[in-house]
């Protein structure tokens, strides 16, 4: 990597390259030197430590963005591979005139990313970069107004509290002079998520024909982050969704979510499979049909029309009636296997019948204008999307379904079975460099199960170490339990977090046994703070682990991506190793493998472990230990291949009799 003469100067703006390029210049040359300027004299000058790590992988991106390839970049945790990737991106981004997009694995990680102590914020102050970067969050980050009207008042002084913070503009009639951002989700953190949900978008509001869409949180972020010059940093859920929509957004005259990217970087690019399958998923909702329904059966519709909607109704309750009945729940996870029954796929077939029928008098009826047009349109739309999610369960054999219940609402989920082919001709199909970063992207070095479950056929990929000296410090025990003897692991965690006073993550692969271990905690109160992932919007409580002395935050969620460096995080603690759970996905992934457990169940527990591990040093002053709760009679191939990826040898072996 060659260097240059530094430049010196004013800042840089959105849009304005950080370095002189003349029209006979080479953009990757000049690229390459600026680079070589940045590690070796900017950052250091700055206060930023020249890491050997970053300059190697800096120089394998450079030929991913020339080559516009794909690329897997291994970096180990304390490599510094946020700020190579950022600076690529903000710089091809300005080339290119395009934002670059960055999707992170979930909504949190969103707003790690831009948090005012960040990598982005850092590397605006050491090279006088004006950076724009903008959030695109998931619909479902967002306050429906609609919905908040419906509560309030309803002696719920949280809703009301909400209600009453809303910026005035949004009651009001005149025109909108600049920008507001306002109703995400994390401006109400102390909003349980069950509460959220009570007055969070929803699918089923007619957003495009809500009087106040353009007043709407949503609507202005959108208009907003669409224009952003830099970077838009979205979750890989949001990516997904905008790339299996667009089209069909296209042909309705509205914009896609997302504008063209001149880059796409995948942060924890191990998760953008699930990412994926979740976007191409059909949900059928029990209440969809009644809720369609009821809005127009006000209407002067035709006796035949009336009935046919009533018997939709009827039949729709009979249906999920019988899916729940025949549906097992499974740990660890909240799908439920469905049984196709003779009497489930019959009620299924006629419910698709009625349906049918039913859109075949609605087209009579839109002739007699007895019912509002854009009503109709939208009754419509969801009774194609309901009947074609009909056809795939009960005539097609290819696809994995589930039954979820959310306080007692139930979804039927259609999901196909692979999405590489998908992925291969929707997203890396596009002539632009794809970024996958991760600690853990490669399975017994090899990137090859990564790329085939993506349909990436051609990529390109290195590894690079982590600089920590983790035996020094790093301690890791290894402690053994009976199987099911909960009583044991909760009394074990609570004894490890009281050592540590605090300062703690406590990681579970289950719902269940988080809700199991809150209720154990609430007989057993110590002298610092123990939070629960749902209890608060989740940054929220990741910022009080990091910001309030001796907290501990307990999560299902936070094996990736959670930075808390520093004395807030000397202990982590893994419940349970973490498999994947016997669910329909997985159980779909099982079918297609030649040895399933090898081949499924060990890459899956491997990387997560690798993550949850990775948890605990984030810089070179941190220092802990981390515990991992395993089953008494684990096979002993299982254990061989978890000290092969541990970072250090366990100090020692716990088991259940050292307790008493």
């Amino acid at each position: 990597m060659r260097r240059s003469k530094l430049l010196s100067g004013g800042i840089y703006l959105p849009g304005s390259l950080p370095f002189t390029i003349s029209k006979t210049d080479s953009f990757y040359e000049k690229l390459n030197e600026w680079i070589g300027d940045v590690f070796y004299d900017i950052l250091p000058e700055a206060g930023f430590d020249l890491r050997d790590e970053q300059i190697f992988m800096a120089f394998q991106l450079e030929k991913a963005f020339k080559d516009k390839k794909a690329i897997f970049a291994e970096a180990g945790v304390g490599t510094g591979k946020t700020i190579v990737y950022l600076l690529y991106a903000i710089c091809y981004a300005r080339y290119k005139k395009q934002p670059a997009i960055i999707a992170c694995a979930d909504e949190r990680l969103i707003e790690q990313l831009v948090k005012k102590e960040g990598d982005i914020a850092k590397l605006e102050k050491a090279l006088n970069l004006n950076i724009d970067v903008r959030l695109a969050k998931s619909r479902d980050q967002y306050l429906c107004l609609n919905k908040l009207d419906a509560v309030v008042n309803d002696d719920v002084e949280e809703y009301n509290s909400v209600h009453e913070s809303l910026p005035k503009f949004v009651h009001e009639s005149s025109t909108l002079q600049k920008f507001h951002r306002y109703g995400e989700r994390t401006d109400y953190p102390d909003l349980t998520d069950e509460q959220w949900s009570d007055i969070g978008w929803d699918p089923l509001q007619d957003c495009l024909a809500c009087s106040r869409r353009h007043r709407c949180g949503l609507t202005l972020q959108r208009e907003h982050y669409r224009n952003a010059a830099d970077i838009i940093v979205c979750s890989h859920d949001f990516y997904m969704e905008h790339i299996w929509t667009k089209e069909s957004r296209k042909r309705e005259g509205e914009l896609p979510f997302l504008p063209e990217g001149s880059c796409v970087v995948f942060d924890e690019g191990h998760l953008l499979e699930f990412a994926s399958q979740k976007a191409l998923t059909y949900r059928y909702t029990e209440r969809t049909i009644e809720t369609l329904l009821t809005r127009i059966m006000d209407n002067d519709v035709r006796d035949k029309t009336l009935g046919l909607m009533e018997e939709a109704i009827s039949v729709n309750e009979q249906f999920f009636d019988e899916l729940t009945k025949f549906s097992m729940e499974s740990k660890a996870s909240e799908k439920m296997t469905v049984k196709k029954t003779p009497s489930i796929t019959g009620l299924a077939e006629n419910l698709l019948w009625i349906i049918e029928s039913l859109q075949e008098e609605l087209v009579f009826e839109s002739e007699m204008f007895i019912i509002n047009d854009y009503n109709l349109k939208i009754v419509e739309e969801y009774l194609d999307q309901i009947s074609f999610s009909l056809t795939l369960f009960a005539r097609r054999s290819v696809g994995i379904n589930w039954l979820e219940d959310h306080n007692g609402e139930k979804t039927l989920v259609i999901m196909p079975k692979m999405v590489e082919e998908i992925l291969r001709k929707e997203v890396f199909s596009q002539d632009k460099p794809f970024i996958f970063s991760s600690a853990t992207l490669s399975d017994n070095d090899s990137f090859d199960y990564l790329a085939k479950s993506l349909g990436i056929d051609d990529y390109a990929s290195f590894t690079v170490n982590s600089p920590f000296e983790y035996e020094e410090v790093m301690e890791i025990y290894l402690s053994e339990f009976e199987d099911g003897d909960f009583q044991s692991k909760a009394q074990y965690t609570l004894d490890q977090i009281k050592l540590t006073k605090g300062r703690a993550l406590i990681l579970f692969t289950d719902k269940t046994d988080l809700f199991t271990f809150k209720k154990f905690m609430e007989h057993n109160q110590t002298d610092f703070p123990v939070l629960f992932e749902g209890d608060a919007e989740i940054s929220t409580l990741v910022s009080r682990l990091q910001n309030e002395e001796q907290t501990v935050l307990c999560s299902t969620n936070l094996w990736e991506g959670l930075d808390v460096p520093g004395k807030a995080l000397e202990n982590v603690i893994l419940f349970d190793l973490p498999f994947p759970p016997n669910d329909p996905v997985f159980a779909a992934k099982r079918e297609e493998a030649k040895d399933p457990f090898n081949e499924v169940d060990m890459p899956y527990m491997i990387l997560r472990l690798r993550q949850g591990i990775g948890r605990l040093i984030r810089s070179h002053a941190d220092r802990g230990v981390v515990h991992l709760l395993l089953d008494k009679n684990l096979e002993s191939s299982v254990l061989e291949r978890i000290l092969s990826v541990l970072p250090v040898k366990p100090k020692k072996a716990i088991s259940q009799s050292d307790l008493s």
